[in-house]
């Protein structure tokens, strides 16, 4: 494990990502700062990472997360090595989780990892020398996707602070959901809806840290109370796969839809955030109005996760 703030001013070189909460305001923003710049000109940064191998270590099934940091890798002029399906690696054999997180720190530079079970990735940084980036574990952290959804909203709308959030979903097991959470409470909005059905509310913790920033916060259990007021809808499916008993899953499924009729009674400037994949609780009649963002905010992930494996990798 490497931590530690880094030379140069940046906050990210050599550290572990594992947490939004372990980064400031002033960090997020330099790294905002920086995806900007490659989005600028994707060209200038083509060879930065020449040299620099990253390895991918998915224990739980994903597009999004894993393709966008091959294609951030790559793009950088570094390559990819990946752990690929368990059933054909040393897993199957009974490898255990250490040792695997050893052999990829002996062959590549930083190490992004995925894993069911919360705190995977903390233990991995433990065991590794090299930088280990969290791709999400268990319900609670998914650090990459929250600053990928920050840099989102202040892309889309100029600015995170001083808008009107509703986080719409699975707020209890959804990890994209706690760490948007907990990203917003690094900044300073108006104010911010929690909308789920009554089984699926946020956590405790989560809550205490929006009240210990001073965050103003209200539950709410149907978007269609407060859709007027929104400036940023951030949607997220229900995680049929973390119930530990799937007939409370039946209890909420399809419990929330945001489609077009919804929509009708918005803010003209209302964006629609997904972190994608998306399961029916968003209509496809939303792909084509104005507000729909949830494909472009995806395309950002690519220049936030080269900003980040720069900034963590070279400086």
């Amino acid at each position: 494990m490497v931590s530690g703030l880094g030379s140069r001013g940046n906050p990210f070189y050599g550290r572990d990502v594992l947490s939004i909460l372990d980064f400031s305001r002033s960090d997020l923003e330099y790294l905002f700062a920086e995806a900007d710049r490659v989005r600028r000109d994707p060209s200038a940064f083509s060879g930065e990472l020449r040299g620099y191998v990253l390895a991918t270590a998915f224990f739980e099934p994903s597009t999004r997360t894993r393709l966008s940091f091959q294609a951030a890798m790559l793009r950088l002029g570094g390559s990819c090595i990946d752990l690929g399906e368990l059933e054909k690696s040393s897993i199957a054999k009974g490898e255990n989780f250490a040792d695997t997180v050893r052999m990829l720190d002996a062959y590549a530079d930083v190490i992004v990892v995925r894993h069911r079970l919360e705190g995977a990735a903390r233990f991995a940084a433990e065991v590794a020398e090299k930088p280990v980036i969290n791709a999400g574990d268990g319900k609670r952290h998914h650090p990459t996707q929250a600053m990928l959804d920050l840099y989102s909203v202040k892309t889309l709308k100029g600015s995170v602070d001083g808008l009107v959030y509703g986080v719409l979903g699975d707020l209890k097991y959804g990890r994209a959901a706690a760490s948007f959470i907990l990203g917003l409470s690094l900044f300073k909005p108006r104010k911010v809806y929690l909308i789920s059905p009554g089984l699926l509310k946020a956590r405790e913790d989560v809550k205490e840290a929006l009240r210990e920033r001073g965050v103003g916060f209200e539950e709410v259990e149907s978007p269609s109370e407060v859709i007027g007021e929104l400036d940023v809808l951030y949607v997220t499916r229900i995680q049929r796969e973390r119930f530990p008993d799937p007939s409370e899953y039946e209890k909420v499924r399809g419990s929330y839809v945001v489609d077009s009729k919804l929509l009708r009674n918005a803010k003209e400037g209302l964006i629609v955030l997904h972190p994608l994949p998306r399961v029916d609780e968003i209509s496809f009649d939303v792909d084509g109005t104005p507000h729909a963002k949830y494909f472009e905010q995806a395309r950002l992930g690519i220049p936030l996760r080269m900003a980040l494996l720069k900034l963590v990798l070279k400086g």
